[in-house]
């Protein structure tokens, strides 16, 4: 959900039934301006930051092998491609877009003139069409035809395509919240009845003496949490928005730590089948990391595109699907730490026991140009009432910063409890 007021129909499609007068061609003819170019040099200071710890521990830190090593590049030459091919292509979707009067206004912009300047929506449908399209191609490189893995694979590619399909039609629908819980359950069902995996889950040393024992096998309820998962983090993507360049930013965060937590646990491991499942997340996260970021060029502020829901539901389907199949849902969730507190912040007013408004917005002075926090149950709008006003850009950062502090905490986490919790 980006900070967003859509254009009425009549004003969009120009339904209004009354006779105009004749109107010469170049009076008929209204020519949108074309989008701001995107930001490169920070796309490039954000490629340099990421890679330098990406590349030593795929590198130098670990003796990973040379098969493996060899994949992983070739999917990150893949992704590479695909950065510059979604780049490409947000301009011309861009025109396409506002043809068909699919575009928005920026509220937290209005009452100044970047306010009335029409922003192109739906663009996540870019980077999901380009992602599947360097997913699919993969497999030539990788998979062979008896491989174990080329069905949870394909099940994968189902379940993300089927749910960006579902988020374009949200994006053109505008179906309401309760409709939109049930999507990602929808879309996940490829994965869960293709899913061959273990179903068990090993229980925490300190909790052994209760239970009785190390593993515990949950049948059907881990397929259940499984599906739980999913319309988690497609959600939770989905309501942690509201400016520019937050909703991919989260995402570039959450893909730079599920990395580099794959490449740690292929490194740390002796277990084939183990360091193949952390493949398998390095196999669709690295797609994901390279369009995002080609996508946040566009969308960081000041936006010059709307991803929409589209591209929030592909990010959080993308995720949990290899949390599910990585087998580290666990990490995944303390990964996704902001979002469940923003969550929890905006569960009374999800489940309607407190008014909840079209927008949950925070306000913006366009005397100040500063964002102020109403009582929406919101993070942003909490962060905002704990620190007090803020720019959008400002704010952006900051709340970014949080998530990377997030994922830095799992890490610090998993390294202090290693051994002992589990």
């Amino acid at each position: 959900m980006a900070a967003r007021k859509r254009a009425s129909a009549t004003s969009a499609t120009g339904t209004d039934t009354r006779p105009s007068p004749p109107q010469t061609q170049e009076s008929t003819t209204q020519i949108d301006p074309p989008i701001a170019p995107p930001k490169k040099g920070l796309m490039l200071k954000l490629c340099i930051f990421f890679s330098i710890p990406y590349f030593y521990l795929l590198y130098q830190h670990y003796n990973i092998d040379q098969d493996l090593k060899r994949s992983i590049l070739i999917n990150a030459a893949l992704s590479v491609a695909g950065f510059f091919i979604t780049q490409r292509m947000i301009p011309v979707a861009s025109r396409y877009v506002l043809k068909r009067g699919l575009f928005g206004f920026d509220i937290n912009k209005k009452g100044t003139p970047r306010g009335t300047v029409k922003v192109p929506e739906s663009l996540g449908i870019v980077v999901g069409i380009v992602f599947l399209v360097l997913a699919i191609l993969f497999q030539y490189f990788n998979f062979t035809a008896d491989s174990n893995w080329l069905v949870e694979y394909n099940a994968a590619l189902a379940s993300i395509c089927f749910m960006i399909l579902l988020g374009f039609v949200d994006d053109v629908l505008d179906v309401p919240w309760r409709v939109k819980l049930v999507l990602p359950s929808i879309a996940a069902l490829p994965l869960l009845m293709a899913y061959a995996g273990h179903t068990t889950i090993i229980i925490p040393k300190p909790l052994v003496s209760y239970v009785g024992q190390e593993v515990l096998d949950l049948g059907w309820v881990y397929k259940l949490y499984m599906g739980l998962l999913a319309v988690f983090c497609t959600n939770s993507i989905n309501i942690h928005a509201g400016l520019n360049g937050l909703e991919v930013g989260q995402t570039v965060v959450i893909a730079s730590a599920i990395l580099i937590h794959n490449l740690m646990q292929i490194g740390a491991s002796s277990d084939p089948e183990y360091k193949q499942a952390h493949a398998f997340s390095i196999y669709l996260v690295q797609p994901l990391l390279a369009t995002s970021l080609a996508l946040l060029s566009y969308n960081c502020y000041p936006s010059s595109v709307f991803v929409g829901d589209t591209y929030t539901y592909f990010a959080g389907m993308t995720m949990a699907v290899v949390g599910i199949l990585g087998h580290y849902s666990e990490t995944l969730l303390i990964f996704f730490l902001p979002q469940v507190l923003n969550f929890l912040l905006s569960l009374p007013q999800l489940s309607g026991y407190v008014k909840c408004p079209r927008h949950r917005l925070p306000r913006f002075n366009p005397e100040t140009g500063l964002l102020t926090g109403t009582r929406d149950g919101t993070l942003v709008n909490f962060y905002l009432r704990i620190f007090g006003p803020k720019s959008e850009k400002s704010l952006c950062i900051q709340l970014l910063l949080v998530q990377s502090l997030g994922c830095c905490f799992c890490f610090m986490l998993r390294y202090f409890l290693a051994g002992w919790y589990k």
